[in-house]
This record gives C-alpha cells, sequence and structure tokens, in this order.
C-alpha cells in the first residue's frame, strides 16, 4: 500500500513537471522494441511483483515480523502505520497477552475467536494486546506473529515498550 501511494505521489508529480517541452509533441508514441516484442501478458510477467507490506513489532532487543490480517480494522492499523511507527506502552493482563492503549480508536470487526500465541488483537476499538497464550472471546484480529516461539520470554514480565512499524517482504 506504501508503495502504491509513493508511486502515484510520483507519478503526480511528474505529470505536474511536464516533459520539459514547451509544446506537446505531435510524435506518436513508440513502445520500445522490447515492448514490441512482448505480449501484454509477457509485459507483465516482466514487472517486478509488489511487495506486501508487513508489520514490524520491536519489543526490547527482539524484532518480530507478522502477517497483518485480511478484514477493514487490518487495513486501517495498515494505514496509520504508513503515517509512521507508533509506539506502545503494554502490560501484562491476565497471564495470557500484553495490552496497551493505541492510541486512536479503529474501527471493530468483532468475532468470537480463541487466540493463539502470536495474535496481535484490537480490543475495544483503541486497545492492542498481543497474545502470548490462549483466551476466547470477542475481539478483532489484526495480525500474526510469523514465528512466535519464545514469544512470552520474548515480551518479558511487567511493562514492555513496543513499537509497531511497517516493513516490507
Amino acid at each position: 500500500m506504501t508503495r502504491i501511494f509513493c508511486a502515484l505521489l510520483v507519478g503526480l508529480c511528474l505529470a505536474a513537471c511536464g516533459t520539459g517541452q514547451d509544446e506537446p509533441s505531435s510524435e506518436p508514441t513508440r513502445e520500445s522494441p522490447l515492448e514490441q516484442e512482448l505480449e501484454p501478458a509477457e509485459q507483465d510477467a516482466q514487472a517486478p511483483a509488489e511487495e506486501e507490506p508487513m508489520l514490524n513489532i520491536t519489543a526490547g532487543d527482539y524484532e518480530l515480523s507478522a502477517t497483518f490480517a485480511d478484514n477493514s480494522s487490518a487495513e486501517e492499523f495498515r494505514e496509520l502505520l504508513a503515517q509512521g511507527p507508533v509506539t506502545v506502552e503494554m502490560e501484562d493482563y491476565g497471564g495470557f497477552e500484553k495490552v496497551g492503549p493505541l492510541g486512536t480508536t479503529l474501527t471493530r470487526n468483532d468475532e468470537q475467536i480463541t487466540t493463539q500465541p502470536g495474535d496481535v488483537i484490537l480490543y475495544q476499538g483503541n486497545q492492542i494486546t498481543i497474545y502470548y497464550d490462549t483466551n476466547t472471546w470477542s475481539f478483532t484480529r489484526l495480525a500474526r506473529i510469523d514465528d512466535p516461539a519464545g514469544l512470552r520470554e520474548k515480551l518479558g514480565g511487567g511493562a514492555v515498550t513496543v513499537t509497531f512499524s511497517l516493513t516490507c517482504k
């Protein structure tokens, strides 16, 4: 999403700058010899694949990668992070999660789920949680940590400062 936004912004800037010519060219646009040889499907195959933004979570000395969930809440969270990293002071709660205030409210897509270690959950629209154990409740999943092994130890006991940011695969 960030790359698409940047590409659109660059395209708009280039369009505003023009080509440097005073008058529009009467020359028809010509394809390069390479483009002429390739069928449209082959041209698409030559284009670099779009990189999917991933969630990066930094807790103490640990960096964890997570994959966004497929819902509007996760999309809103991704858009929030596109503006810059979000740092949250998180505390243990119930012996199964770290929780802290997100600092804003996101749309909820709550559904009855049983969390797994590594789930990043939106709670009540304005709290973010990282689960290191299971819990069943009506939550909105934002993401899932790709490798949750040793997550409880990585998050540590007590309070921890966690920074959420975007990274590309």
